[in-house]
């Protein structure tokens, strides 16, 4: 049975083998470390969910308080990826249906995430819970 929880410091190195494997972010478990340790300290804006079966993390799902000058407050998601092994199993649904829970705790508007152009699967999944695609848009990044 899955269990959804907060995110522990102790999740790390199940977090690092998951972003390799489902999402191709291949980075050292040290930046995972560094970086789940330092969301952890602000709650009210870095919301973080893992999903777990039998005490093993087999999936997560990251979102950040969206703020800005042109919308009224809304949660992002930055992440939601679930082991290899455990997708087509209602996880990604339980893990994002706390995502939503949140944002309708703190009188949010609404939920927003940012899909890759080539993820068909993903963007299937999303439109079967209620998530429709609302323009599309370039990614832009410039190395500093």
């Amino acid at each position: 049975m899955i269990q959804v929880r907060n995110m522990k410091l102790t999740d790390a190195k199940a977090i690092n083998s998951i972003n390799a494997e489902s999402l191709g972010y291949d980075i050292s478990i040290e930046i995972t470390k560094k970086q789940i340790e330092k969301l952890l300290i602000n709650p009210d804006h870095h919301i973080i969910f893992v999903a777990e079966e039998e005490e093993i993390v087999v999936g997560y799902a990251h979102a950040e308080l969206y703020e800005t000058l042109y919308s009224e407050p809304m949660l992002n998601v930055l992440a939601l990826a679930i082991n290899q092994n455990y997708q087509q199993k209602g996880i990604g649904k339980q893990l994002m249906q706390r995502i939503e829970q949140v944002a309708s705790e703190r009188n949010l508007i609404a939920v927003r995430l940012n899909s890759g152009e080539t993820r068909h699967g993903a963007h299937k999944f999303y439109e079967s819970i209620g998530y429709s695609s609302d323009k599309n848009q370039k990614r832009f990044l410039k190395i500093i």
